[in-house]
């Protein structure tokens, strides 16, 4: 088994509250499934919209975002999966989709030698 990150890039509209909590309902019950079959190995974090990015020798600092509000990564987790394959099998589950929005699969790259 190998991890990788799901990344959630989209914003989902607003409406109202009520639609806001079956967004939100939606939400836990997928994650909730994914910690009962063992597959979430790192929870993550929403991430808000604020960012600043440092890059280039001279570690200048630019104010975010940086992506259009459509592609920002609003959050992650981390999931265990036999391959990028089932990573993506289990990523179509994501309620994400129905607002338009969408999961990036990235392996997680080993830091041991």
């Amino acid at each position: 088994m190998s991890e990788f990150a799901f990344l959630f890039r989209g914003r989902e509209p607003l409406g109202s509250a009520e639609q806001q909590q079956k967004t939100l309902e939606k939400w836990r019950a997928w994650m909730a499934e994914l910690q009962q079959r063992g597959l979430i190995t790192d929870p993550g974090l929403p991430l808000e919209d604020a960012a600043k990015r440092v890059v280039g020798p001279d570690r200048v600092v630019h104010d975010g975002p940086f992506a259009e509000i459509k592609d920002l990564v609003n959050g992650f987790i981390v999931v265990t999966a036999d391959d990028i394959d089932a990573a993506c099998e289990i990523a179509k589950g994501c309620p994400i989709f129905e607002q338009g929005g969408g999961v990036e699969i990235r392996p997680v790259a080993s830091m041991t030698p």
